[in-house]
């Protein structure tokens, strides 16, 4: 069995080239030109006829009709999923959201506030956002945990209105699973709606959708392009796409562990990337042999051998540090760090939406259950983006409070900046108080 991989080493012609190729940087319109005028009609046309274009892209993408009634997610069709769902996965949920709660709070900004040297109170307060919406990808499986790394940071951080955006099947019905994590994660509404007419509107309201105020959560192309398009119109978290995994390692590493890695992320399917990159020359052939081992086994090889064949890269480098270049030139969303003295090499890594650390270390446990969000910066934007947080649901306001002596130990700065830039009733704004 082939698995058509890409496999390159430091001594082959090609391998330069395409090693610059990696040090990506996500770019306005990087989606294409062809998406971009896409999305761009998409959103104008929500924005013009609302409900009527929504449902137009719902029926047109997604084979569904829906209508002012069935938009959203009725409190039957809740009680149903409730009831459909069996106690394993709920158990799985309550664990998850538990770990996702407890993250959260450490992570959350506290309110602060301190005196400058003039006597002047200063400090910050941060409130949650009082309407989100959190977007959950459809497509080949349900991808339950997406609700909780999305929907169960606002509840963390107290988020009262969550709307949440997820297609149905053409039969009008989510996923049970999926709709009871939405539910338990805080959602408060859920539209039956995908794509980049979700993010439209959610961003720009329709004649039944009221607008959010910061839109989170994963996509496809066309979903991280209208997010990327509306950002004014709203507030987004960062621009995750495809998922994607680098994975480091040096001769130290079982080659059994890392293939099973590299199937687990090319199980994502669609435009999924997985990279590996080492210094072992045994430990790549290992690698590779056990993928052709590993593949048949799994029920979803047929994606599997798509994602291996034209989204896989395996590199021999020179050194490890060569490969820890590579990582911080390729920022991936997920990176797997196995290599003997771990502390010096994890300090040298700087660009990495997720890091995992250690032979046991698998991304599946953070992709569901460790409790940092699994919605993470992809496309190399993660030299610009971190993962979504609980503190990105959390607003920010400075707070000035001054009595009568720090505004007089405060004048005569004032009065210096007024009389540069020539503001005369800024400095009369002070003089006034003090006369």
């Amino acid at each position: 069995m082939r698995t058509d991989m890409k496999v390159l080493s430091h001594k082959d012609a090609a391998y330069t080239r395409f090693v610059r190729k990696l040090d990506r940087r996500a770019t306005p319109g990087g989606s294409g030109q062809k998406v971009e005028q896409i999305v761009a009609s998409i959103i104008t046309d929500v924005q013009k006829r609302g409900n009527t274009a929504v449902f137009d892209y719902t029926a047109r993408f997604d084979g569904l009709k829906l209508t002012a009634k069935s938009l959203f997610v009725s409190q039957a069709e809740i009680d149903d999923a409730y009831a459909a769902v069996d106690e394993e996965v709920k158990k799985a949920v309550a664990i998850s959201k538990r770990n996702i709660h407890a993250f959260s709070k450490r992570s959350l900004r506290k309110d602060w506030k301190t005196k400058n040297p003039q006597g002047v109170e200063v400090g910050e307060r941060f409130t949650p956002y009082d309407r989100v919406g959190v977007y959950v990808p459809g497509g080949k499986a349900p991808l339950v945990s997406s609700a909780l790394m999305t929907a169960a940071f606002a509840q963390a951080a107290g988020v009262p209105e969550i709307l949440a955006a997820t297609p149905a099947g053409s039969d009008g019905k989510i996923n049970p699973a999926l709709l009871y994590a939405l539910i338990e994660s805080g959602a408060t509404e859920v539209i039956k709606v995908g794509g980049a007419q979700a993010i439209a509107a959610m961003a720009l309201g329709t004649q039944s959708i009221h607008p959010v105020e910061k839109i989170f959560g994963p996509g496809n192309v066309f979903v991280v392009e209208a997010k990327r398009q509306l950002v004014g119109a709203v507030s987004i978290d960062l621009l995750p796409g495809p998922s994607e995994v680098l994975i480091v390692a040096d001769k130290s590493a079982n080659p059994r562990y890392i293939a099973a890695d590299m199937l687990a992320q090319a199980e994502h399917a669609g435009d999924s990337v997985v990279g590996f990159a080492t210094n072992s020359k045994r430990l790549l052939n290992q690698v590779q042999q056990e993928i052709k081992l590993q593949t048949p086994t799994l029920s979803r090889e047929k994606y599997i051998r798509e994602v291996l064949k034209k989204g896989t890269f395996c590199l021999l480098t020179k050194n490890l540090q060569e490969a820890v270049d590579i990582c911080n030139a390729f920022a991936p969303e997920h990176l797997s760090l196995i290599v003997e003295d771990e502390h010096t090499w994890l300090d040298k890594i700087r660009t990495a939406g997720a890091i995992y650390v250690g032979a046991l270390s698998t991304v599946a446990v953070g992709d569901f259950v460790a409790g940092p969000s699994h919605t993470l910066p992809t496309g190399g934007s993660g030299k610009s983006f971190s993962g979504l947080r609980a503190d990105q649901f959390q607003r920010r306001a400075s707070i000035v409070r001054m009595d009568h002596q720090a505004l007089k130990k405060s004048q005569a700065t004032v009065d210096t900046f007024a009389r540069v830039e020539g503001l005369d009733a800024h400095g009369k704004s002070v003089s006034i108080r003090l006369s």
